[in-house]
């Protein structure tokens, strides 16, 4: 007997004390019972080896004593579990995006040989694909023991189940399907408005998408994402007499806060949003926030930043002379760069003010 008492004290310690009493002393006339049974069977006392066999039947004391807590008896349950899969598919393919512009980066600046950029960028690949599965995990960890569930998850529909169908393309069979039809996904061509249509994500998908996209890229951006990290001094050095590099290093330093801070921001924004279902008017709102913090930072790069003396114009015709002669330089000679950076920060404002006043119509209309 003194097996089965170890076994017992086993399972007590692993039991709350305002129950453990009276759960020790169920186990133990069930396992009694059994060692009855089982002396009525052999017609003799039970060897150790035999009593030991039995207590294995009965199961671990760890197993037995999770069968009477409360509580979930899973890291990340069935309902749950869903979710955390995207959400790890995506993050790790916006990290392995990042990562591949890092590689990109520095193999053409003459950084890094190709073979030892390669092989930095899959270990920190690696490195980053741990630490965001387990982010992931203690989120899903701390989600699971909720009793109320974010209704995104408990009080889901049935538009919304597009979300998975966008996580369940992200794997090697799907893409070696794509691969082996010249492109094509499984099953016969759909027209283009069918594509379009299959494509769309609900806004709850959307609010998730956008959250976990810009959570991994925060992560990254203030550098606790284990991903190699790129200077400034890589991306671009001395061109036609102009430092870019100084002057990305500056313009880096100098936006770090805000950026971190509008990242953050964005990410506790999209929650709020999947968490309302997808609101609309709140979704407008935010857009019609973000555009504007985003076109404040634009007219910064374009006015007062380090990078204004090179792509400022005073005038709409210096603007279109700038483009004519991009477009009219038989050779290189360096200014091409300046006039493309002047290009996209002008071409993102735009942007930025065309999805305000999209957001502002969404706002007044409620759809």
């Amino acid at each position: 007997m003194d097996l089965v008492e170890s076994y017992l004290k086993a399972v007590a310690a692993q039991l709350p004390k305002a129950t453990r009493d009276d759960i020790v002393a169920e186990l133990r006339d069930e396992i009694m019972g059994r060692l009855e049974a089982l002396e009525e069977r052999l017609g003799r006392a039970p060897s150790d080896d035999e009593v030991e066999a039995l207590l294995r039947e009965v199961g671990h004391p760890l197993t037995v004593a999770a069968r009477y807590r409360a509580g979930p008896q899973a890291l990340i349950g069935p309902e749950l579990y869903p979710w955390w899969l995207f959400a790890v598919k995506t993050a790790l393919l916006v990290m392995a995006c990042v990562t591949l512009i890092g590689l990109v980066v520095r193999v053409f600046s003459g950084d890094l040989y190709a073979g030892q950029a390669i092989g930095q960028a899959f270990g920190s690949l690696f490195s980053g694909a741990m630490t965001v599965i387990g982010v992931l995990t203690l989120i899903g960890f701390v989600l699971e023991r909720q009793e109320k569930k974010p209704d995104f998850i408990a009080k889901w529909r049935v538009k919304d189940l597009g979300l998975f169908e966008l996580g369940g393309d992200i794997d090697a069979e799907t893409w070696g399907e794509r691969l082996a039809r010249g492109g094509a996904a499984s099953g016969a061509a759909k027209p283009g408005p069918a594509v379009k249509k299959s494509a769309e994500m609900s806004p709850v998908a959307r609010a998730v998408s956008s959250a976990i996209a810009w959570a991994v890229l925060l992560l990254w951006w203030t550098g606790l994402l284990p991903v190699a990290s790129i200077r400034p001094d890589e991306v671009a050095g001395v061109l036609d007499g102009v430092d870019y590099g100084r002057i990305l290093a500056e313009v880096v330093a100098a936006a770090y806060w805000p950026v971190t801070l509008f990242a953050a921001a964005k990410v506790v924004f999209d929650l709020m949003r999947a968490a309302s279902g997808g609101d609309v008017r709140l979704t407008a709102l935010g857009d019609i926030g973000f555009g504007a913090a985003a076109a404040w930072g634009l007219l910064w790069l374009w006015f007062w930043s380090p990078l204004s003396p090179v792509i400022w114009v005073g005038t709409v015709t210096e603007f279109v002379d700038r483009v004519r002669d991009l477009f009219d330089r038989s050779a290189g000679d360096g200014g091409e760069l300046a006039t493309i950076l002047m290009m996209i920060v002008v071409w993102a404002f735009v942007g930025e003010i065309w999805r305000m006043v999209r957001a502002a119509g969404r706002l007044v209309a409620g759809k």
